[in-house]
């Protein structure tokens, strides 16, 4: 008897194989995997644990929460993102498009070496301020020549420049922090500018009280950078607003770093240690 002889209208009921298409993956569900981009940020489905990727090796990931405490995690399952549950994977290396620019924004010049060093100098207050316009303008700083010094303390910029003895060819650009009407910064900025070496000095800065406020807060998850009362040491009443360790110069440091790690351009800092940056840039290399 054929298949279809009790069948009325022709179709046979038996016809179709149901072990053909993927049957063992039929009614999964279907986890969508992300690339672990830096500032991603990731939650742990197992215990609630929420950071920021800071850090991608080829099977951990590094998060960082709100409180700047770091976990490493294997890559793979169980990550949450905006809710979701996801494979959290390797970010695929992307190929650069187009020219290529440095931190601070301008074209890269490939292959270049770094020039001989001008007689020139730039001046920075400390080794955090040193530290960040390395990070940002470094690139375009060798190819120009220019080196950056730092003072530790803008009170000896007046005998810093009379050592130096700046000249025609042989100019000095300052980086002052908190310069601002009727600070002592401001006095000893005019007082150079007075000075036998003014025609050759130029001192700008900006009004943070230190170079890291010049750091957009939301780089750090935040709207907007503490106020500190005056008698607490700044950067101590940094950290411990933001629960930070700061009861050793050690933890100052780790705490710079872990600003200093959230940078990665221009974009990241505030319009206004960023024009005062390249106005000392420009007036280094334009000495004659």
């Amino acid at each position: 008897m054929s298949a279809t002889s009790h069948d009325p209208i022709g179709h046979d009921r038996y016809g179709g194989d149901v072990l053909a298409g993927d049957w063992k993956t039929r009614g999964r569900r279907t986890i969508p995997v992300v690339e672990a981009e830096r500032d991603l940020v990731v939650e742990l489905a197992s215990n609630g644990f929420c950071g920021a990727v800071v850090a991608v090796e080829k099977q951990t990931v590094t998060l960082e929460d709100r409180f700047g405490a770091r976990r490493m995690f294997p890559l793979g399952h169980g990550f949450l993102v905006e809710g979701t549950l996801v494979e959290l994977v390797m970010p695929k290396p992307k190929a650069p498009a187009g020219r290529l620019r440095t931190a601070s924004g301008s074209f890269a010049v490939a292959s270049a070496p770094a020039k001989v060093a001008l007689p020139s100098r730039i001046f920075v207050e400390g080794r955090h301020d040193a530290e960040l316009v390395e990070k940002v303008w470094g690139a375009d700083l060798r190819i120009e020549g220019v080196v950056v010094e730092y003072l530790e303390g803008v009170d000896v910029l007046g005998d810093v420049l009379d050592e130096f003895r700046p000249g025609p060819g042989r100019r000095v650009g300052v980086l002052v922090d908190h310069l601002v009407p009727g600070s002592k910064e401001q006095r000893i900025a005019d007082a150079a500018r007075r000075g036998p070496h003014g025609a050759h000095v130029l001192v700008v800065g900006h009004p943070y009280i230190d170079i890291w406020q010049s750091v957009k807060p939301a780089r750090l998850g935040r709207d907007a950078w503490p106020e500190i009362p005056r008698g607490i040491e700044w950067k101590h009443g940094i950290c411990e607003a933001f629960g930070w360790p700061h009861a050793e110069q050690a933890d100052i440091a780790r705490a710079w770093q872990r600003i200093l790690g959230r940078v990665r351009g221009y974009g990241d800092l505030e319009p206004a240690l960023l024009g005062r940056v390249e106005e000392l840039i420009d007036f280094v290399t334009t000495a004659r």
